[in-house]
């Protein structure tokens, strides 16, 4: 742990590492492990810098790759500035990167010729920070092991803190992130990351609080340091001076070291003990000062007054020294240790706690003249330093220049797309009384935009709510916040509330702001929960706005949102309508709004069985949206076109390609709800029901909690089903019976396929024959002169469902009608599970007949890998006698068979025997010969089964 040159201490040399080898083992431990964050917490020089530098150190012995950024309390507007720093450190020679990695290239000039071209520019500003979010992900994905390290991160702008949360959130799988803080200078009731963050599982990890060194560790530093001049005593009294902070220590021994080359051991003790021990590091720091030439003094008063690295130039400029003056006076601060070199020629304190003593014993008259001073150097520079300005601007007194000078630092931020640091300054400026109303309504509504698409939204979400009522500001400036604070709590937190906020935006914006009150508009005709005349009053007060006065976006905003209403409504004429939309416009704003109604009318498709219609639109959504380009729609088809990809069967590698889906957009809840829909639904039918009630079930709560109908249903459907499957009439009746009532109020008809079947069959199984008839009857007549094939598909296994103990024969008729229904619309586990009930219902009469359709469901049941449908089917046909040869040899040896690797798979996924009872319809002691061929046969271990299985060749 010992440094190599340990006895060298000043003018450059490192202190021995002492005191900190438990955190070092606990950090390292962590980032050997990734994906991990770690989080270390500490006052100032307590030692966080250096215990970060020798894990580092440790990490590139080893090979690996550290990547290293730091945040700075003036940094200058760069969009994610600390962490392209690090970025830039990278060396990609022969990293092969994705096409979304070139949103980079502007920002790492120096590795653009290594990266892709870089993309089209998104028109809207949450679009340009979703793409350059995704690429950093994508950078650091394509890099592979890889630690990324982000300093004092109690300085980071709020974009920097975003990105590093939604990273934190969803590491990439060889990514671990170390970021240092001191917990005391974040806002008060705030964590590093914000409030949004929770460690997600999987992710490794751990915060390290570090505490001041024991007098032994300061022992050992002191010996280490001066070698055969250190005593117990000295070792002692500095421990006291210090009180175990490693920087007032290492400060003190600098001094020491000069005093005992100068003069000896003699008296060393003494000048320790007679030091006042809380001024110990400002007695060090003066000391160390004192013993510097003048031109030295003044260049460290310019460092500490600037309080940001500079080159030096700007730090002898501000002082009138002459340039050979000036230099010396750099070197001999940087041989003093109270200077280093911080990147490119540019210097700064080697440590803040130096930085604050040095300024605050420059008189006040003297920091002011100094402050002026720095303002008129930085403007000479280009380009001009604008935050370091503003902030000398303010410093040396002149608030009513200030905020002229933080617009300006604010403007230029907005500009590069770095919300961060803008919103830093915009609410810095609010906070002024001074501000006059047109400048207070400008940086407000700023303020709002940057907020309204942050990660962290509900820390945001407060200020706006603080902003909206703020009487300074006009009622049309309070509605266009409101309205972000709305469509935030919408878009970015599913809250429904946020519906509320647009209405009363709506109110405000109307008289002063008539374009934002019709973008309010068409917000709400798509508040589904409220049913649809509640959509249609907002839609014609739209249509009627939008006349007046509307752009052409605007008009094609509620065109679009008509023909998303008519689809809902499985409206036979709703194609033609969207043939009319516009394609060919060069303007961005139109097709923007043209994109996104492709790609909701594309999704509601989904709901009706248009499935082929919805590829096409959800494909031309996503080349519509590259030409804005709109990379959040292009997004959202992705999302889409996968669930048709399980809808027709294709479920190869379907968890893979939900989780890549999931990592490209972390906070959309809806990616998360359709993650929980579809591999619950997937569970079900391998006859995993736990998970699939457990996934289901969240995917239930969360589409009702928020007014999510689609995904409500969806879930509704599902559990429902399984709870048929469990034999559990009362609970699936539950399961179905709350989003029926949606159903209802929501008119929803056409959307509900699957829930329908399922909550008549829980009422039928429940005995409660007339409450079937009644919802059969009324769904029926919700689904006159609509065009909904998948309803109309389910709307006949409901008629099946009815008819199938008195009249079974015409039962099997309705089914094999469905069949072919679901055949046409291209869902072939839709149409297994139709044609099983058609072979159940002929079952009781002609065993013969029901055969064939069985026979062909398990066929389509095993092609898709739904092994637990398939083995209810085969166990039908076991029972009629009917035997089903797969090919190859009836004895299978070594090798497994085929109910062996049924069993196998389930035990892979976690499976009890109860559970392999219950999806293979087995007795329970015919399951534990089954598992004990398989552990003998794998020659392992039941916790071992899903890493040996996998590696089988014959593991299909």
């Amino acid at each position: 742990m010992a440094d190599p040159d340990g006895g060298a201490v000043g003018r450059g040399g490192r202190f021995r590492f002492v005191g900190r080898r438990r955190e070092l083992g606990e950090l390292m431990a962590a980032l050997r492990r990734p994906p991990a964050v770690v989080l270390v917490e500490g006052e100032a020089g307590i030692g966080k810098s250096r215990l970060v530098r020798e894990a580092c150190a440790a990490l590139r012995a080893d090979g690996l790759r550290v990547l290293n950024g730091s945040c700075h309390p003036l940094r200058e507007p760069f969009p994610y500035g600390p962490v392209v720093d690090a970025l830039s450190g990278a060396d990609p020679a022969d990293t092969v990167f994705p096409p979304s990695v070139g949103a980079l290239a502007p920002l790492l000039p120096d590795l653009a010729d290594r990266l892709p071209s870089a993309p089209s520019r998104p028109a809207d500003a949450a679009g340009q920070r979703f793409q350059l979010r995704r690429a950093v992900r994508s950078f650091l994905t394509a890099l592979g092991p890889t630690t990324l390290v982000v300093e004092d991160l109690h300085w980071a702008d709020d974009g920097t803190r975003e990105l590093l949360l939604l990273l934190a959130r969803d590491l990439p799988p060889q990514l671990s992130l170390v970021l240092t803080y001191r917990a005391e200078d974040l806002p008060p009731g705030t964590s590093v990351l914000g409030a949004a963050y929770r460690q997600p599982p999987g992710t490794g990890g751990s915060v390290i609080r570090l505490g001041s060194l024991l007098e032994p560790d300061v022992q050992e530093l002191t010996a280490a340091a001066l070698g055969p001049h250190a005593t117990a005593a000295l070792g002692t009294a500095l421990y006291r001076r210090s009180e175990g902070l490693p920087l007032a220590a290492e400060e003190d021994l600098i001094t020491l070291a000069g005093h005992i080359g100068t003069h000896g051991c003699a008296g060393a003790v003494q000048r320790l003990q007679d030091a006042d021990v809380a001024h110990g590091l400002r007695a060090a720091v003066t000391e160390r000062l004192d013993r510097l030439s003048p031109g030295a003094v003044a260049v460290a008063e310019a460092a500490a007054v600037l309080a940001a690295p500079a080159p030096e130039d700007v730090l002898v400029g501000l002082t009138g020294l002459g340039p050979e003056e000036g230099a010396d006076a750099v070197t001999e601060l940087l041989r003093a240790s109270l200077l280093h070199e911080v990147d490119q020629a540019e210097y700064a304190f080697r440590h803040v706690l130096a930085q604050q003593v040095v300024h605050r014993r420059i008189p006040a008259p003297a920091r002011g003249r100094l402050h002026r001073r720095a303002v008129e150097v930085l403007r000479g520079r280009t380009p001009a330093p604008l935050v370091q300005i503003a902030h000398h601007t303010l410093a040396a007194g002149d608030r009513t220049e200030w905020l002229l000078r933080a617009q300006e630092a604010a403007d230029e931020a907005i500009a590069v797309n770095d919300g961060g640091t803008a919103a830093e300054l915009l609410r810095r400026m609010l906070d002024r009384p001074e501000l006059v109303a047109e400048s207070r309504s400008r940086a407000a509504l700023a303020l709002a935009g940057i907020a309204a698409c942050s990660v962290d939204f509900p820390t945001d979400a407060r200020l706006l709510r603080r902003l909206v009522v703020d009487p300074q500001l006009p009622e049309g400036v309070r509605g266009e916040i409101r309205l972000g604070l709305g469509l935030g709590m919408l878009n970015e937190t599913a809250d429904p509330a946020g519906f509320d906020e647009v209405e009363r935006a709506t109110a405000e914006l109307v008289s002063s702001r008539p374009g934002l009150a019709v973008r309010a508009m068409v917000a709400l005709v798509l508040r589904d929960g409220n049913g649809p005349a509640y959509a249609r009053s907002w839609l014609e007060r739209a249509e009627e706005a939008v006349q007046v006065n509307g752009t052409e976006a605007m008009k094609t905003a509620v065109q679009g949102t008509r023909i998303t209403l008519m689809a809902g409504r499985a409206d036979p004429s709703l194609w033609e309508f969207v043939d009319r939309l516009p394609r060919g416009t060069g303007d961005r704003e139109v097709l923007l709004q043209t994109a996104r109604t492709l790609h909701n009318v594309g999704n509601v498709a989904t709901y009706l069985g248009h499935d082929r219609r919805a590829a096409a639109l959800m494909a031309e959504a996503g080349q519509v949206a590259a030409r804005v380009p709109s990379p959040i729609t292009a997004f959202l088809s992705r999302g889409s076109l996968l669930r048709l990809d399980v809808l027709a069967g294709r479920w190869e590698g379907l968890a893979e390609r939900l989780d890549a889906l999931v990592e490209e957009y972390p906070t959309a809840l809806a990616v998360h709800v359709e993650r929980a829909l579809l591999t619950g639904n997937l569970a079900a039918a391998r006859g995993q029901y736990a998970r699939a009630l457990e996934l289901l079930g969240e995917a239930a709560r969360i589409g009702a909690d928020l007014q999510m109908v689609g995904h409500e249903l969806r879930a509704a459907a599902g559990l429902a089903t399984v709870h048929l499957l469990k034999g559990d009439a009362l609970r699936a009746r539950t399961a179905a019976e709350r989003a029926v009532a949606t159903v209802r109020r929501a008119e929803a008809w056409p959307r509900a396929a699957g829930l329908l079947s399922a909550a008549v069959e829980a009422a039928l199984a429940s005995g409660d024959r007339a409450d079937a008839e009644r919802l059969a009857a009324e769904t029926g007549r919700g689904l006159e002169g609509c065009d909904a094939p998948a309803a109309a598909a389910d709307l006949q296994v409901v008629h099946g469902l009815l008819r199938r103990e008195a009249e079974p024969e015409a039962a099997a008729r309705c089914f094999a009608g469905a069949a072919d229904r679901w055949r046409e619309i291209g869902r072939p586990y839709e149409r297994a599970r139709t044609l099983e009930r058609q072979g159940g219902a002929l079952l009781p009469a002609d065993p013969g007949a029901a055969a064939a359709p069985i026979t062909e469901a398990l066929d389509l049941f095993t092609d898709l890998g739904a092994v637990g449908d398939a083995a209810r089917c085969g166990q039908v046909l076991r029972d009629l006698g009917v035997v089903r040869r797969g090919p190859g040899r009836r004895g299978y040896g070594g090798s497994l068979s085929p109910r062996e690797h049924e069993v196998a798979a389930l035990l892979a996924a976690g499976a009890t025997n109860q559970r392999v009872a219950e999806a293979l319809f087995l007795s329970p002691r015919t399951v534990e010969n089954h598992v004990a061929k398989v552990l003998r046969k794998l020659g392992t271990g039941r916790r071992q089964v899903a890493e040996v299985y996998s590696e089988r060749p014959d593991a299909g």
